[in-house]
């Protein structure tokens, strides 16, 4: 998966929004919550939060590795062309990252962005 393929998937995803921070990084959010980050650079690597219980195994793969500034947060960083995983693999952990952010959110918010959610 490419950061292009990326964003399309990030943007297809219920109250996805993106924007571009830092100067050069395209980040994904759910009501304000960051849940991705790429380069704007269509080859560029991307991150993700990964599930906690997850995450040293994640980052023990080839390709992938503790996100710098976010590791400490359970980020993960994929490097596209080196990741061994299968593209529906990182699509899984892309709508994962989504979803761990989408848990935190408020009640309120969870209803606000996908409504019936938040019980």
């Amino acid at each position: 998966m490419n950061a292009a393929e990326l964003r399309t998937l990030c943007l297809s995803l219920p109250g996805a929004t993106e924007t571009i921070q830092w100067g050069d990084n395209r980040v994904f959010k759910v009501a304000g919550k960051m849940f991705a980050v790429s380069g704007l650079d269509p080859d560029s690597a991307f991150s993700i939060k990964a599930d906690p219980a997850r995450f040293l195994e994640l980052s023990d793969q080839p390709g992938i590795q503790p996100a710098p500034y976010l590791a400490r947060h359970k980020w993960i960083k994929v490097e596209p062309e080196a990741c061994a995983l299968p593209d529906t693999d990182l699509e899984a952990l892309v709508r994962q990252s989504y979803e761990l952010v989408f848990a935190k959110l408020t009640k309120k918010l969870q209803r606000e962005v996908r409504p019936g959610a938040g019980g």
